[in-house]
């Protein structure tokens, strides 16, 4: 794939996104004037990096983008260390890479007529059970609409629906993996990382751990599944990162010896910034 392709490539999959070229450099970054010469093919060999971050943005992977050329790859990371001896950066999902609890209660509430708080206050009593596997979604769906007196209730479409990106972390996403490992650990319900990854709301990457809840049948901060996350990312404790916004399990990878960082997604760029300290190589 030639540069001219390459960028026919890239207009098609922003045109297919629902993208204009100010909201891609918006979310990329790159100037308006850079993103329009790649289009137009007038940008001989972009920065392998430059599409990485559109790829991501556009919810696909480089390959996809490239319509699988093999012209056009991921660079070969080498990995480094941080000043104070990080290798691996872990982030949650709900709360980090995402936002959707209080625009899937109010949808489910609008729908339904029953209050916020009552479709809130079930979600919290049960999820901790369907994303450790004790429960299935199956029978979570059939207490919700009981509770608030529907027949049936679908909660992850209700989820997929509200779900919004959180740009700032995904953008840092790329950037981190250029120097660290990466991965995702997550309380979540079964089948959602798939789903969002499919949606394009999580960016589609290729991440060098997945730290599924729901498939490893424990949840944070139990201990347990901290000691698991340490061992697939395959360094020791003490070189781990956890970007979560829960305070409970940060806590609890402190005392297993990690690194950790809160992030509170109503100041991402703050957060970032702080992220950008600890990882300073």
């Amino acid at each position: 794939m030639n540069e001219v392709e390459l960028g026919h490539a890239i207009q098609a999959a922003r045109k297919k996104t629902g993208l204009t070229q100010q909201e891609l450099c918006q979310k990329t970054g790159i100037s308006y004037s850079t993103l329009a010469k790649i289009e137009l093919g007038a940008i001989k060999s972009p920065s392998v990096f430059t599409v990485v971050n559109i790829a991501a943005v556009c919810g696909l992977t480089v390959e996809e983008l490239a319509g699988g050329s093999k012209s056009v790859k991921s660079p070969t990371r080498e990995t480094k260390r941080s000043k104070n001896g990080i290798q691996f950066v872990y982030f949650d999902i709900n709360g980090c890479m995402v936002r959707f609890f209080q625009a899937a209660f109010s949808s489910i509430a609008s729908d339904t007529g029953v209050s916020p708080e009552v479709v809130e206050g079930t979600f919290w009593h049960y999820n901790d059970a369907v994303c450790s596997g004790k429960m299935s979604l199956e029978d979570f769906n059939k207490v919700l609409a009981k509770r608030i007196g529907i027949e049936t209730i679908n909660w992850s479409q209700y989820y997929l629906e509200a779900v919004q990106p959180i740009v700032e972390v995904q953008q840092a996403l790329s950037w981190v993996s250029q120097s660290f490992k990466v991965g995702l650990l997550t309380n979540i319900m079964p089948g959602l990382i798939d789903a969002l990854l499919q949606k394009g709301t999580l960016p589609k990457f290729d991440y060098d751990v997945i730290v599924d809840s729901s498939k490893a049948k424990v949840i944070k901060p139990e201990a347990h599944i901290f000691e698991l996350a340490a061992e697939a990312a395959g360094v020791p404790p003490g070189d781990i990162l956890l970007v979560d916004d829960s305070r409970a399990n940060l806590m609890a990878a402190e005392k297993m010896g990690w690194h950790t960082l809160w992030f509170d997604d109503f100041r991402p760029s703050e957060s970032i910034d702080k992220l950008k300290e600890l990882l300073e190589i």
